[in-house]
């Protein structure tokens, strides 16, 4: 394949990919995947490889589709016909709570297999206790999905429908939502084979091939680029005054194999509420962190995530093993770059940045408003991001995850729910050479007469994140009810007079103030 052609083809194959999935977003019922872009699309080849992903989406939904789509073309490999789409939500084989629902489409071409497409998106409500922490047990969070046919042969699970319809809160928004993920990945078919049309291709063999090894053979070199060495580094929170929590990493650069080796030997048991992180979510996490760090201007898909080697012990809070409660999986999960981060500064310091709160600040909003209608609305507050060597960070920035915040003005068209202030905590971003990004600060409550139930969930309310090369720590977050400092794990019944205030933590700052760094030096 010359370069020419292989420019041409994988430009073709990215924009497709990508247009598919916006097409998804903007058809898609609930806010946090219209506005918040929380979800996952890629396209896979015959054997099941990641070959490319969107634009848009997680770190935590697409590295996660990687695994579970593999799966899923491994499951039924030889029991696929035309027009069917599989689906699972299986917190083990996806990514990580019931929450994400994962869909998978075949596409034929001349009575063949050439791909497939595949898409991994939040919806609204998959009933259970909803998205909190208080389960002691994965079968009280919500409905199970295993790995079946949602549409057979174009025929649709009308059985399954009837089930998912009865299990949810917002059976319209559910269905609606996988109508919207559904016809993505066929339209995405039909785009595939126009695309092989217009380039006279049997099928993407050839280019899947070609990407795949040239990102693997890039992401090796990347890292035989760097010192190699071991290092070790812990990284500590509290997730309320009695729970504490600790990862603990070494992490290694192997030049010769061209490999990072990510063991997690020592982190903390994974615990009885629902905050523990199954393999594939921690893993995603772990990849990110690294691949942003040493190589973010190569594809993400199989090959680059290749190197990139994980391991957690079975029954640690970051490969907690069935069934264990994971529902609130990301208060957790998105701290596993932290440590990773920390380890890297000792072999790429330019290239790192200063802890963040880890995961954003959450809240679930859900009743009858005063018609008696069910609402069940989801969104992030943002905390600010660490700071980088040479630039600040980025205020009510959400890393590592990189949701973006639903506008209030759509939440308050959803939902009976009216927002008070929403404004930059000033001054909350650690001081240093580079300062971290300030939080945020965001009041709310409900018009309804009607009782309601709020799950929220803070991080770095109990420990800040920690600056970098003699940066100072951001500020905690705060939670309230009422102007009093309240715990926010778990889910609580409020009333119409209740006024909730989430401020965000402070992303931490990065070298000591008065510290120089040659700018010359930085890649």
């Amino acid at each position: 394949m010359s370069p020419l052609e292989l420019e041409q083809y994988w430009t073709n194959l990215r924009s497709l990919v990508s247009e598919r999935a916006k097409v998804m977003q903007r058809s898609a019922f609930a806010a946090v995947v219209r506005e918040a872009g929380d979800l996952a699309y890629a396209v896979f080849d015959a054997e099941g490889n990641m070959v490319a992903q969107a634009e848009t989406g997680t770190p935590g939904h697409v590295n996660c589709l990687e695994a579970c789509g593999k799966f899923l073309i491994e499951k039924f490999a030889g029991n696929i016909a035309e027009g069917d789409v599989l689906i699972t939500n299986d917190p083990w084989l996806g990514a990580g709570h019931y929450f994400d629902i994962t869909i998978l489409a075949p596409v034929f071409r001349n009575g063949k297999i050439i791909a497939y497409l595949g898409s991994t998106n939040h919806h609204a409500d998959i009933g259970g206790l909803g998205m909190s922490s208080m389960a002691i047990d994965v079968h009280q969070e919500g409905l199970s999905i295993p790995p079946m046919k949602l549409v057979e042969a174009g025929e649709p699970n009308a059985v399954l429908y009837d089930i998912i319809r009865s299990n949810v809160r917002v059976p319209d928004v559910v269905v609606g939502d996988l109508a919207a993920q559904i016809s993505s990945a066929l339209s995405g078919g039909v785009a595939i084979n126009e695309m092989c049309d217009r380039h006279g291709l049997d099928d993407i063999e050839e280019l899947s091939s070609e990407i795949i090894q040239r990102s693997e053979d890039a992401m090796r070199a990347a890292i035989r680029g760097c010192p190699a060495g071991t290092w070790a580094s812990r990284c500590e929170f509290e997730l309320t005054a009695d729970t504490s929590i600790h990862l603990d990493l070494r992490l290694t650069i192997d030049n010769e194999r061209g490999e990072v080796n990510l063991d997690f030997t020592g982190s903390s048991d994974q615990l009885n509420i629902g905050v523990n992180v199954v393999e594939n979510y921690a893993r995603a996490y772990a990849t990110f962190a690294v691949r942003s760090c040493l190589a973010a201007e190569l594809p993400n898909n199989t090959g680059s995530l290749r190197p990139i080697k994980f391991s957690a012990p079975a029954g640690s809070i970051i490969n907690c093993t069935y069934p264990a409660p994971v529902a609130s999986r990301h208060v957790v999960g998105m701290y596993v770059p932290m440590p990773i981060l920390d380890a890297l500064f000792n072999a790429v310091p330019d290239r790192v940045l200063a802890n963040g709160p880890g995961c954003p600040s959450t809240a679930v909003v859900s009743g009858l408003d005063d018609a008696g209608k069910h609402y069940n609305i989801f969104f992030t507050v943002a905390g600010g991001m660490g700071a980088r060597r040479l630039k600040p960070g980025m205020d009510a920035t959400n890393y590592p995850t990189g949701v973006r915040s639903t506008p209030v003005e759509m939440l308050e068209r959803e939902a009976p729910i009216v927002f008070i202030k929403k404004e930059l905590r000033r001054g909350s971003g650690g001081t240093g050479r580079q300062h971290g990004g300030d939080g945020q600060v965001v009041e709310f409550r409900v018009r309804s007469d009607k009782e309601w139930l709020l799950s929220a969930q803070c991080t770095a309310l109990h420990n800040p994140p920690n600056g970098m090369d003699g940066g100072d720590p951001g500020e905690l977050s705060r939670f309230l009810i009422n102007g009093k400092t309240a715990v926010p794990q778990f889910q609580q019944r409020m009333s119409r007079t209740d006024t909730v205030r989430i401020e965000t933590a402070g992303g931490a700052g990065f070298g000591a103030v008065e510290q120089q760094y040659d700018v010359k030096k930085q890649s």
